[in-house]
């Protein structure tokens, strides 16, 4: 599906604009009609649909442009568009017969016909009292949906310790909204006994709405997590991650997949957290990872009915493997791991001799090979590499050559094999979300399930089952102004710009007043930008739909920011936005697939972070003052970069390594060196900032008794530091911001974060489908 080029001269930034007669409140995501007493509240979607319509006002845009812009990278039916539509115009008030507002071209798509107009917040009309109304389409989408309406009541931010939200009140006044006033008040009293659960959270979670159509059902409904299942090999049993009620570390649960009770397997104490089960082959024993952060990492087993522990292995706590149970059941096999040598290939480890085994192929310079698993039929090993750019490749189970075998260049959460041999199941993280997939092997195309939030399916060897995560957290953005540890001061925590979406990777500027960060506020991904000083200010800088794995990054003089995002094929590119404009300029990256771009000191020069082939990535210092620009640096094996422009350095972590390392600004080889040779660990590479004007480095940990805790790190002249930022709020793990002095954080942290257990039997694949191809 071809997408929509963006406007060329995008209008200012805005958070409001009118269409027509009608108020839009791009962030709550309200449209106020008049002559109605509340505004009424429509779906992301839905507000990605309109302002796609409002790029483009009084022009007919297809149905294939808007699922390409609205629904990236995934295959819905066209039904979803008919329900947005359906929905804008009910919020509109628009008759059906006497389109004001949105026009209907047949057998080609939609044109907004009403006039728009970007509203400043001087001339913004002010929100009553009255709460916002929810209008919910329910049906297929062959246009036969009614309208149901429902109070909304914003989530409202916790302070440090949470607390009940209040009563529910419903509009309609009927027994429907009495049951659901029931529904809700029965799963926030069960929410409120998890010391993870947030006040922040949506009313209800969607996934466990009642009377959706869908080929999976829910196992679990405790509140908090529940993460990593395993299924036996019969598909009676699952095993799974959780916090058992009253305890804050992680351990081993079972439980049938008929949603009984379950029974805790594994009670580890301290501060370790148990992790990543695996049943055995036969079904008797599931193995499984014991980790005390900083201090040991244990591969122990346990018999699935329950007992005593067996020790097997250890492992690195600063880069915890991956693994899998061997056919016969006599052994386990790890993806690459750190050891005293480095790091190293996969390896096969004898559960009867305790000896390890390398398994004979050659790994390449710079990969790192993970998930490994052998097929069904034990004539092949898959794995991931180099997740998160990572592509599946296969080689023979006694070892030999490695072939490629898909081109995703993608961050993978899980994935198994199906009984076939012949494909997998894979998670997926898309534009924010992750959704599921079913990968042919031999032809390496992939078809979209159509199971949203789904993640680590988990296939049952000897039944067509699979078992998986379904999870969508919500993000807001906070600050959190730092104490002085050593006196025990206490911080405060402030939330910023409220809202029901997702807010991720804030990023301030070197003046310590303007803040920028990506949020789904509009109906997908946007950059927004605001003066610190003036939260009024909020506003939408149009024209770039980034990618969420990288921040933004500011000029050293605070008028520009870079901003990595697809093109209209799709392609990613770099984007530099002037904030006080809102004007847009691509910029022509000479080589390579970029993923983060930098701007250090010198305004001639751009540090632009590429894909270099095989998920491996490169750093490459780039002289613009030329055209075309020429390289004038580069360094291998890197995942995050940094500026310091304290002390005119670069800091960065690597792929195949945890630690962080330092460079001199002209990427000069003999400056590179390692300054920290534990944190960041491998999972966590992201979660570190430095502070622009001071050079104090941040490090963002968790542990079972402080979710969001900050330490200091690679700064020896400094005392340690440790401050919990939040005890029972996860943050994002795709980064943080310092201020310019180090004095305060801004990061995101979780309104609500729950996961549970989905389970489903699978169906035979249909002998004719279409599916995609995803590069």
């Amino acid at each position: 599906m071809p997408r929509l080029h963006e406007p060329s001269t995008p209008p200012l930034p805005a958070e409001h604009l009118r269409v027509g007669d009608c108020v839009v409140d791009i962030p709550l995501r309200e449209i106020r009609a008049p002559g109605v007493r509340r505004p009424r509240r429509i779906t992301p979607k839905s507000m990605g649909v309109l302002l796609v319509l409002v790029d483009h006002a009084d022009r007919v845009v297809s149905r294939d442009a808007l699922l390409a812009e609205v629904w990236p990278d995934t295959l819905p039916t066209d039904d979803v568009v008919t329900q947005a539509v359906t929905q804008l115009r009910k919020a509109f008030d628009e008759d059906r017969g006497n389109p004001r507002y949105i026009e209907t071209i047949a057998k080609n798509g939609y044109r907004l016909l009403a006039k728009v107009e970007w509203l400043s917040p001087e001339s913004t009309p002010a929100h009553d009292a009255e709460p916002a109304v929810d209008v919910e389409l329910i049906g297929a989408g062959n246009g036969t949906e009614t309208a149901r309406i429902d109070e909304h009541v914003d989530p409202v931010p916790l302070p440090v310790q949470a607390r009940p939200r209040g009563t529910w009140h419903s509009i309609l006044g009927v027994i429907a909204a009495v049951v659901v006033l029931v529904a809700g008040l029965v799963w926030w009293s069960m929410a409120r006994q998890s010391t993870a659960a947030s006040a922040a959270t949506p009313s209800l979670d969607p996934a466990k709405i009642a009377g959706a159509a869908r080929p999976y059902r829910l196992i679990t409904s405790m509140p908090g997590f529940e993460l990593a299942p395993t299924l036996s090999p019969d598909a009676a049993l699952v095993a799974y991650v959780a916090v058992p009620e009253g305890q804050r570390g992680t351990a081993i649960l079972v439980q049938t997949t008929d949603q009984t009770p379950p029974r805790q397997l594994t009670r580890p104490s301290g501060l370790a957290e148990d992790s990543a089960p695996s049943w055995s082959p036969d079904g008797r024993s599931i193995a499984f990872l014991r980790v005390e952060p900083g201090v040991s990492c244990e591969v122990l087993m346990i018999a699935a009915n329950g007992g005593a522990e067996r020790d097997i292995g250890a492992c690195d706590p600063r880069s915890p493997p991956t693994f899998e149970w061997t056919p016969d059941g006599r052994g386990l096999i790890f993806g690459s791991m750190l050891t005293a040598q480095g790091l190293v290939g996969m390896r096969v480890l004898d559960l009867a001799s305790g000896e390890w085994r390398a398994v004979p192929y050659r790994s390449g310079a710079g990969n790192v090979d993970l998930s490994p698993r052998f097929s069904p039929d034990g004539r092949w090993i898959v794995f991931l590499r180099n997740n998160p750019q990572g592509d599946f490749w296969r080689l023979p189970a006694e070892g030999g050559t490695a072939e490629r075998l898909s081109q995703l260049s993608a961050d993978v959460r899980g994935w198994d094999w199906l009984p076939d041999s012949r494909s997998i199941l894979f998670g997926r993280m898309i534009d924010g979300d992750t959704r599921m997939f079913r990968l042919d092997l031999e032809t390496g195309q992939a078809r979209d399930l159509g199971i949203e939030s789904a993640q680590a399916p988990a296939v049952a060897a000897a039944r067509p089952a699979a078992a998986f995560v379904q999870r969508k957290p919500y993000f807001g953005l906070f600050r959190v102004v730092l104490g002085d540890s050593s006196q025990g001061a206490v911080h405060v925590v402030d939330p910023l710009f409220p809202s029901s979406a997702r807010d991720m990777l804030p990023m301030v500027a070197p003046d310590g007043r303007q803040i920028v960060f990506f949020s789904d506020r509009s109906g997908s991904n946007h950059l927004w930008w605001a003066d610190l000083d003036q939260p009024d200010s909020l506003r939408m800088l149009q024209g770039v739909q980034p990618g969420t794995r990288y921040a933004a990054s500011w000029s050293a003089d605070s008028t520009r920011v870079t901003v990595v995002g697809p093109d209209a094929d799709g392609r990613n590119v770099v984007y530099e936005i002037v904030p006080a404009s809102g004007r847009v300029n691509r910029l022509p990256i000479p080589a390579g697939e970029p993923v983060q771009a930098l701007q250090p000191p010198d305004p001639g020069r751009l540090l632009i972070l590429t894909s270099v082939g095989d998920g491996r990535l490169r750093l490459n210092l780039f002289d613009r003052r030329r055209t075309p620009w020429r390289l004038a640096g580069a360094i291998d094996d890197i995942s995050q970069v940094r500026v310091d422009g304290a002390r005119n350095r670069l800091l960065f972590t690597r792929q195949t390594q945890a630690g962080l390392w330092q460079s001199d600004l002209a990427l000069t080889p003999s400056s590179v060196r390692r300054i920290d040779d534990a944190e960041p660990v491998a999972d966590r590479y992201r979660l570190w900032d430095v502070a622009t004007e001071t050079g104090e480095l941040r490090y963002l940990d968790q542990q079972p008794t402080c979710l969001a805790m900050l330490r200091r790190i690679a700064s020896p002249q400094l005392p340690p530091s440790v401050l919990c930022l939040d005890q029972s709020r996860r943050s994002a793990p795709n980064g943080f911001s310092l201020s310019p002095r180090g004095d305060t954080v801004y990061l995101s942290l979780a309104k609500w974060d729950g996961a549970d257990i989905g389970y489903m039997d699978l169906p035979e694949e249909p002998k004719t489908f279409v599916p995609g191809w995803l590069n």
